[in-house]
């Protein structure tokens, strides 16, 4: 299930942190108004992420009120800032914002925030020892546990689900993962992803024909859908080539222009 995140912005902002947040695979809802606590109860998002200014209001005094709130006083919140002056920057945070980012922000820079920000609010780094999920990473030791029980992969296995953990809901090509992943290894090709998937798959799936974490996309690639908890915290963010383009591009890229030879071509 993808987190919530709940945008309070005027209409050009909503959108702009919208298309950074979906493509990085969060569900996002976008509001004009201050007028969103009754939703926000129901719903219970994520994170929040407000503007200093408000259409109708001020974003201080929705902080203020967020944190007044039994039901959302926990929820982190990210100020959207119109200028980067101390004095702005002292005011969001002493009102109870977690953290902020000045517009305008990169793609990268809005959700390494938004992911630093999660993770500390997460229940594997506020209460060590009691989160639940059905993957915990610990990346130091390189183990994966799954549904409460220490699965074996290889080194490359692991990684592989390690880089999609990181950027869980997200799509991704064969050649991206070739890129990310295997590097600069020789004798690869597109279709080592492939096998590589599969035996990921029959260690974690209960039923690898039909796959409840690690998705197919049909004629694009593949996707982790399932909530990750890390028993050593990864960077705060990723400087992969995926990280580094352009938000909305990464689903679409072009394959690598590195051209892999596979062994039979080697040898001839």
């Amino acid at each position: 299930m993808r987190q919530l995140i709940f945008v309070v912005d005027e209409v050009e902002g909503c959108e702009t942190a919208r298309d950074c947040l979906e493509t990085a695979g969060y569900e996002v809802r976008t509001f004009s108004t201050s007028e969103m606590i009754a939703e926000a109860e129901i719903d219970r998002p994520a994170l929040m992420l407000i503007s200093l200014l408000l259409p109708d209001g001020s974003g201080i005094s929705l902080c203020r009120r967020i944190r007044e709130n039994p039901f959302l006083a926990r929820t982190p919140l990210l100020f959207l800032l119109d200028d980067a002056t101390e004095e702005h920057r002292i005011l969001a945070l002493e009102s109870g914002g977690d953290d902020c980012v000045v517009k305008p922000f990169s793609p990268r820079e809005l959700v390494a925030r938004v992911q630093a920000v999660l993770r500390r609010f997460s229940p594997e780094i506020s209460f060590p020892g009691t989160a639940t999920s059905d993957f915990v990473i610990d990346s130091s030791a390189m183990r994966l546990s799954v549904r409460g029980a220490e699965v074996p992969t290889t080194s490359l296995e692991f990684r592989l689900i390690e880089y999609l953990a990181q950027h869980r809901g997200q799509v991704f090509t064969r050649d991206l993962l070739l890129d990310a992943v295997w590097g600069d290894m020789q004798f690869v090709t597109p279709r080592s992803v492939d096998a590589c998937i599969r035996r990921v798959r029959e260690k974690i799936e209960l039923d690898r024909s039909r796959p409840t974490y690690l998705k197919t996309i049909r004629g694009v690639g593949y996707r982790l859908d399932v909530v990750p908890v890390w028993r050593s915290t990864p960077n705060e963010s990723c400087d992969c080539a995926v990280c580094a383009r352009p938000a909305g591009s990464a689903r679409l890229s072009p394959p690598s222009a590195k051209r892999r030879v596979n062994s039979a071509h080697a040898r001839s």
